[in-house]
């Protein structure tokens, strides 16, 4: 055969294998590749991600996003409908991560194995007049389902939990990696990036500062009055009028509603979200790298209060979550939120215990 007409097949075969991922069971010879051979050429040295509901509003974006990190060498792409199409498409990006779809249960086992970092956005959105309890139902079983398949393929995994109710979900995916005597507290974690990324906004937008320079620690949990922002700890120091601390509580705290209602049915908060994700994601990877001084808020197992998670400031490094910072000094205003916050946290979790114990 002439070398070039070999390379170029070789080159085809290549591409085909990451679009098409051929099943274990297929024995593979001539011109094609198996997928533990197949790289891009130049594909630099990075970390192994799956996303899981990669096809949806929240996950192709995501997708996009992810394949634009420098840190990620190889993206699985995985959900029940569309990962063909989306994989293609996110393929031809000139970025270095080697892009792999994956479609339906059968090949979700494939899609987990040997990944550093799960991220799960997976799960319905939200519609008008529906809470995040509304979502339950629905969500708790396919959050389930996807973390017994990251217990037996990935368990070192680090996970990045999105579905919503967060609140609800990490317990679940805590219980289910308990039966599978996986569970390590420090690699489960709720994204609630979001709610920081609309206080850094918020509040930048009433200061007059750019949101880049603005940093809002928001604690508590991810849907309503469990979201809870700092503001007496914002970055750079500032004071705010009574007014104006109910005004971007408020604002914060129901930024999702607000989305929902002005999609008028076609969606959520997608876009942002993805954009939060990718920005908590990132962070995750950097601390896997061994990157000094990587904190960001999320939900995770804590001791900050008598509830087993919590959302707050969490050092993030190469075993997860090393450390979970306290709460610090609170006011007045923010003493009275947190017990509200408690409050409806406690039932949220409980209900996500009880999914999987029952």
């Amino acid at each position: 055969m002439d070398p070039n007409n070999f390379r170029v097949n070789q080159r085809i075969s290549t591409i085909a294998a990451h679009l098409n991922p051929p099943n274990n069971s297929q024995m593979e010879g001539g011109l094609g590749l198996g997928r533990a051979n197949c790289r891009a050429k130049g594909g630099s040295a990075g970390f192994k991600v799956a996303i899981l509901g990669a096809a949806g509003g929240i996950g192709q974006p995501l997708a996009m996003l992810m394949k634009m990190n420098p840190l990620v060498s190889v993206l699985h792409l995985y959900d029940v409908v569309n990962t063909p199409g989306v994989t293609a498409d996110i393929s031809h990006m000139d970025t270095g991560a080697v892009v792999r779809g994956f479609l339906g249960q059968p090949q979700l086992e494939e899609a987990l194995t040997g990944m550093d970092l799960v991220i799960i956005p997976a799960g319905v959105p939200r519609k008008p007049g529906m809470t995040r309890e509304d979502l339950f139902n629905i969500n708790a079983g396919i959050v389930k389902t996807l973390c017994e398949g990251i217990a037996k393929c990935c368990p070192k995994a680090i996970v990045n939990l999105i579905s919503n109710p967060v609140n609800s979900t990490v317990p679940i995916a805590a219980e289910v990696f308990k039966k599978a005597g996986t569970f390590d507290p420090k690699r489960l974690m709720g994204v609630t990036m979001l709610d920081v990324v609309r206080a850094n906004t918020f509040v930048a937008e009433v200061l007059g500062l750019g949101p880049r320079e603005v940093d809002v620690p928001v604690v508590g949990g991810h849907a309503g009055v469990t979201i809870l922002p700092l503001l007496s700890q914002v970055k750079p120091s500032c004071s705010f009028t009574q007014k104006e601390i109910d005004y971007l509580t408020d604002h914060i705290q129901n930024g999702g509603t607000e989305v929902v209602e002005a999609k008028a049915g076609t969606g959520s908060a997608t876009l942002s979200m993805a954009y939060a994700a990718v920005k908590f994601a990132d962070a995750c990877l950097r601390g896997l790298r061994g990157d000094a001084g990587v904190v960001e808020c999320s939900f995770v197992a804590s001791h900050v209060t008598e509830l087993p998670f919590f959302a707050s400031k969490v050092k993030l490094g190469r075993s997860g979550v090393e450390e979970v910072y306290p709460l610090g000094p609170l006011n007045e205003y923010e003493r009275i939120g947190l017990e509200k916050a408690k409050k409806e946290l406690a039932a949220s979790i409980q209900k996500g215990v009880s999914f999987v114990r029952k």
